[in-house]
């Protein structure tokens, strides 16, 4: 079957599905959370993650002043509370009290800790660099929270225990099917 050959570039949303995340963050006293999909691990040493935020973002703003956020991942069975949560502003309400968004104590920030993530990052701001309409936020990593039942002892997700939440662009959800887990050695 032949493929499509374009310039006509569009949304280019071949790249799906990409884990679905709730970063959070706080700031004179009001915390917020919105959904995200472009995010990255960038370094082991030291731990560094990255976040593709859209400026106009009350997320970011918030993650601009305290210079920390979080990063939330969750389940998905919680689809309609990420797309409730990327869908609305915190600039107009507070959706921790609007969604009745259960929170954790931070160990390291001041950054929201969703009670529902299966895992979570406390992250401080190492920089801030714009790249076309988004801009990528990079985090050290000085906290982790995790559910140990959701790991295996080797630190891989456990699709029998979590199936995480999967975006695949234009507001569709998916999750994973455990059955299609398959080890590849690398190399030849």
């Amino acid at each position: 079957m032949p493929k499509i050959v374009t310039e006509d570039i569009g949304k280019f949303s071949q790249h799906y599905p990409k884990v679905a995340v709730i970063v959070t963050a706080s700031a004179r006293g009001r915390d917020d959370a919105m959904t995200a999909a472009w995010h990255s691990s960038i370094s082991l040493k030291p731990p560094l993650y990255g976040i593709a935020i859209a400026s106009k973002r009350f997320t970011y703003q918030l993650i601009t002043e305290s210079q920390e956020f979080g990063i939330n991942f969750i389940p998905s069975e919680k689809a309609s509370f990420a797309a409730a949560i990327g869908g609305t502003s915190g600039k107009k309400m507070d959706k921790f009290e609007r969604f009745n968004i259960k929170k954790e104590r931070p160990l390291k920030t001041t950054a929201p800790i969703l009670k529902d993530a299966y895992a979570a990052y406390e992250c401080k701001l190492v920089d801030s660099k714009l790249y076309g309409d988004h801009l990528w936020i990079v985090g050290e990593i000085v906290a982790v929270h995790f559910l140990e039942e959701a790991f295996t002892p080797a630190q891989v997700l456990d699709l029998d225990n979590i199936k995480p939440l999967l975006y695949l662009g234009s507001d569709f959800y998916a999750s994973t099917d455990k059955n299609s887990v398959n080890f590849v050695k690398r190399g030849i």
